[in-house]
């Protein structure tokens, strides 16, 4: 823990938080100065506030419009304490409008070993994803349009109708290049042609 006085402390928290809608961990508020006594003090005086196990808020602090998702992604911290869940498949189309599809569930990409049950409403995809297959969102991280589609390219959950438009509305809001949509498309019709033959035995 490093130590500093109550206004640095303070400030430099409040800006973290800030950028993880209001949340913060145990262990970075230890990291700037507050050891679980002072916590507790400030839980009491009601400066903070108890989101969850080892998870707080600062309740002066305006609700992310995808809270649901802040928090989702901070609970999936490992004992880095850094977040592992991605957001991603149809979750991730309907953040950049891609299409009129309505998920019913969260969709998250995790790690292969990834231990933590989803929650009630979530939906795993267990892979690893590299450094540019992601990017940071306010609070969170996502997969970027290319992946995002590349993703449900693979998953016959989504219809072929509503993966064309997708895929047609990334190109023409230029999240990706026309070029990369002819080895979607293939990678599209791959699974088409699979899932007809398992109908067919």
């Amino acid at each position: 823990m490093i130590y500093r006085s109550q206004k640095s402390a303070l400030r430099s928290l409040t800006s973290l938080a800030a950028t993880q809608g209001g949340y913060f961990t145990a262990k970075q508020a230890d990291t700037w100065g507050y050891a679980y006594a002072h916590l507790a003090y400030h839980l009491k005086a009601g400066n903070f506030e108890r989101a969850s196990h080892g998870l707080y808020r600062i309740p002066t602090l305006p609700l992310s419009d995808h809270d649901d998702l802040v928090r989702l992604s901070l609970w999936s911290r490992g004992r880095d304490d850094l977040p592992q869940a991605i957001v991603s498949h149809q979750t991730a189309l309907g953040l950049y409008e891609l299409g009129e599809l309505i998920p019913g569930d969260i969709h998250l990409t995790v790690p292969p070993g990834f231990r933590k049950r989803p929650p009630k409403g979530c939906h795993f995809h267990k892979r690893h994803l590299g450094p540019g297959q992601s990017k940071e969102m306010s609070g969170f991280r996502i997969t970027t349009p290319a992946q995002t589609l590349e993703d449900l390219a693979v998953d016959p959950s989504i219809s072929q109708d509503q993966f064309k438009k997708a895929a047609k509305a990334a190109v023409e809001r230029g999240l990706i290049r026309r070029t990369q949509t002819k080895r979607l498309m293939t990678q599209r019709e791959a699974v088409k042609g699979s899932k007809r033959a398992t109908m067919a035995r």
